[in-house]
């Protein structure tokens, strides 16, 4: 240390010092601040960038270039070459209603129809479900997933790819690079050895620094089609965290399991993400060969996609507007609220003009922060007339919107910034009074350990209202 004091003042002592520091830090800030503007985002997260990155010089470049916003223009690209090449199902009829228009415009996925639904709820339900209809596969099965752990749960759902594999079924395994990193690739080499393919969704590559790294981007997706006939979607991660069968703690969350048309069209986002993946596309005419003739169902269903490849932020507008058609409830379940301007006021809308508005989330989140900024909407949603329920025996995961009688979402986009703008997400909107039906059940059977929020509870500055306030700062980095 007392070596760097003689550099130090060398430094100061080079004629114009000030001049020439504070010439580099304008021109810092004009030319990162020139890039950040172009971004055209919200005049707030834009004036916010800017102010913290001109209050961190040079540091502040290495924070924006990591986890910054960014655009993936080149995947945009791509997808609209593979939509050309997978032909979706529009067996979905009547195109005229304004939220399948809606979706349909956004998400370019075209309306449709399944055969069957099944809800299952937690781990227990889902990983059975799962791993029986793999046994059955017969040609392949493609799965994409954020988290995928190499624990008793990850390895038997591996064990079991392996022995389809074996057999000559095509096995393919898209994990996120960031959600997955513990399953290295070495617990994977039984699956690669039998014939199985692995793909990882925007790795870290340290060694390549000229290229902007997309670290912030996830794919959040938990999808797997198989054989194009059966296909799940929801928000249950591979993981013995949620399987209530191994551990007491296990989150609470909510799959689907679905048949006909719809698995269609999760096959045509999986394609598109291998083939982005893997910057391949010659498997895409054999995927395409595979599946099977069009099997229309009674149950209107359409797949919600969105992510940074696109500006129209999919799942985050479908939310929106389908607050705003409610006629008598609405009710949300999410692991994390932290919603935009028009997501709050859709809500406080809603209850303000007299409907049933509840929301469920988590008495304890897997983050104290989130938990804290979760809470600093309390008020306003409690002063609109939205009944707020905490749910407490174990982390409450489940992504779900109940519309009136006829209308769900179930997926994997929480309801916050993150999901609606940052992470690839997947989410399925159904238009059916009997799946509808099996959600609100779902759901009053949480309330039922789930205390409601009272205005007067107690709230002491140093423990809960200055922490939600300070935390209500970072919400549009949540």
């Amino acid at each position: 240390m007392p070596g760097l004091i003689p550099a130090w003042d060398a430094l100061w002592a080079v004629p114009h010092i000030h001049a020439w520091l504070l010439a580099g830090w304008l021109l810092y800030l004009l030319w990162l601040g020139g890039w950040i503007v172009l971004q055209k985002r919200e005049p707030v997260a834009t004036l916010s960038w800017l102010i913290s990155l001109a209050a961190l010089p040079y540091i502040g470049f290495a924070v924006y270039y990591f986890l910054g916003p960014q655009r993936i223009v080149r995947h945009r690209r791509r997808r609209l070459r593979h939509h050309a090449r997978l032909p979706a199902d529009s067996t979905g009829g009547d195109d005229s209603a304004e939220l399948r228009t809606l979706a349909h415009a956004t998400t370019g996925l075209a309306p449709s129809t399944a055969r069957t639904v099944q809800l299952l709820v937690d781990g227990g339900s889902k990983y059975p479900a799962l791993l029986e209809a793999i046994a059955r596969a017969r040609d392949h099965v493609h799965l994409e997933y954020y988290i995928y752990q190499p624990d008793r749960t990850g390895s038997t759902l591996r064990d079991a790819l392996v022995e389809r594999a074996r057999a000559g079924v095509k096995v393919r395994l898209l994990l996120d690079a960031v959600g997955s990193k513990q399953a290295a690739r070495r617990f994977f080499a039984p699956l690669l050895e039998a014939g199985g393919e692995l793909a990882w969704f925007h790795p870290v590559r340290p060694w390549t620094p000229w290229k902007r790294p997309w670290m912030n981007l996830r794919t959040h997706r938990k999808l797997v089609v198989i054989d194009g006939r059966v296909g799940f979607l929801g928000g249950i991660n591979i993981t013995d965290e949620e399987d209530e069968r191994l551990r007491e703690d296990a989150y609470r969350d909510l799959h689907l399991r679905v048949e006909g048309d719809i698995v269609r069209s999760l096959q045509e986002v999986f394609v598109e993400d291998w083939a982005y993946a893997t910057e391949r596309d010659d498997f895409v005419g054999e995927v395409v060969r595979a599946m099977p003739p069009p099997l229309p169902g009674p149950v209107r269903a359409q797949l919600l996609t969105s992510g940074p490849d696109s500006p129209w932020e999919a799942i985050h507008r479908m939310y929106v507007s389908a607050i705003h058609v409610a006629t008598r409830r609405v009710w949300l379940t999410t692991p994390y609220f932290v919603p935009g301007e028009a997501a709050m006021m859709a809500l406080t809308s809603a209850a303000l003009g007299g409907l049933d508005v509840r929301l469920l989330v988590p008495r304890i989140s897997d983050s104290r922060l989130v938990t804290w900024c979760v809470r600093s909407y309390y008020d306003d949603l409690l002063a609109a007339g939205v009944k707020v329920y905490e749910y407490g025996p174990r982390m409450l995961h489940s992504k779900a919107l109940l519309v009136d009688d006829g209308l769900a979402i179930i997926g994997s986009a929480n309801f916050d910034h993150r999901s609606f703008r940052l992470n690839f997400e997947a989410s399925l909107l159904f238009e059916d009074a009997g799946v509808a039906a099996t959600l609100a059940q779902q759901i009053e059977r949480e309330f039922a350990f789930a205390p409601r929020v009272r205005p007067d509870r107690p709230r002491p500055l140093w423990r809960a209202r200055l922490p939600e306030a300070l935390a209500r700062l970072l919400a549009p980095l949540l």
